[in-house]
């Protein structure tokens, strides 16, 4: 497991372009047949990824934890990006859909990975997005698709933002203990996310962009109001927001991004607006 620290905003306002890389983007993710881990410092959040091309895939425990299991003292939700999969935990299979989301709760022991054959044999393995904050309290293992939420529609075509967003662990829905996840689409022809931006001192929130073209781009801006900096980033890179920095983007095209919280609270309108007028 890689383990990430990150800087401070007054640090990041003198780091290079290549210093913020590799402090704020995760652009490993999503490796054939393999599960992949990082350990964040803020809010001790841990993202990952698994994709079982040929062959089911178990998580484990990691040294750094210091626990006898993943979810001993953690949660974790799970986002399908790729083809149909199952998501087997504690013995009980969950069918994932694309786009399917998989909350599961503090205590279970046993988590396996897996892809749906096609009948052709030319399949598309399912790709999990994991991100997993502690727990003081153990709650249900849930399965959520976008069909049972009630979507929220965003934005407009003129200002190029028009967007969908799905909640899929939150306190109205699938309940967790800090954790909170869902995931944006946007309308072909629009390209910006979360503009005007906000920060959230209580929290911090990755970012996971996916749906985008191999050439497609988005340039992700981050950093304090006054002193912002940007990132350009590809399909299943993601991005770690400390609570301190604006979180936005404008993509090439249309795409989707999974968003997700954790931190004091899980109150999801508990945000610091801001104007483009505070932006520099």
């Amino acid at each position: 497991m890689d383990i990430r620290h990150l800087a401070d905003p007054t640090r990041v306002t003198r780091m290079t372009t290549e210093e913020v890389r590799d402090t704020f983007l995760v652009d490993d993710l999503f490796a054939v047949d393999a599960i992949s881990m990082l350990y964040c410092d803020a809010d001790r959040a841990i993202l990952g990824s698994a994709v079982p091309a040929t062959k089911p895939l178990t998580l484990e425990s990691a040294p750094e934890l210091r626990a006898d299991t993943f979810c001993e003292r953690r949660e974790l939700g799970i986002l399908n990006i790729g083809g149909p999969g199952t998501i087997t935990v504690d013995g009980k299979d969950y069918p994932m859909a694309p786009r399917d989301g998989l909350y599961v709760g503090r205590g279970s022991r046993s988590i396996t990975f897996a892809s749906t054959p096609a009948a052709g044999g030319d399949e598309v393995p399912a790709r999990y997005y994991l991100l997993s904050f502690p727990a003081h309290a153990a709650y249900p293992t849930a399965h959520v698709r976008p069909g049972d939420t009630e979507p929220l529609r965003l934005g407009t075509p003129e200002e190029a933002n028009q967007r969908t967003l799905y909640k899929l662990i939150h306190p109205a829905g699938v309940r967790s203990c800090q954790l909170v996840m869902g995931f944006t689409v946007l309308e072909p022809g629009s390209v910006w996310n979360t503009m005007p931006p906000h920060t959230h001192d209580r929290r911090m929130e990755v970012y996971l962009y996916f749906d985008l073209p191999e050439n497609g781009r988005v340039f992700h801006f981050m950093g304090r109001p006054d002193a912002t900096r940007h990132l350009v980033v590809a399909e299943g890179q993601a991005v770690i927001s400390p609570s301190w920095s604006i979180h936005c983007g404008a993509g090439t095209g249309a795409y989707s991004f999974c968003w997700g919280m954790g931190g004091e609270n899980q109150a999801f309108d508990d945000m610091d607006h801001l104007t483009l007028g505070d932006l520099q």
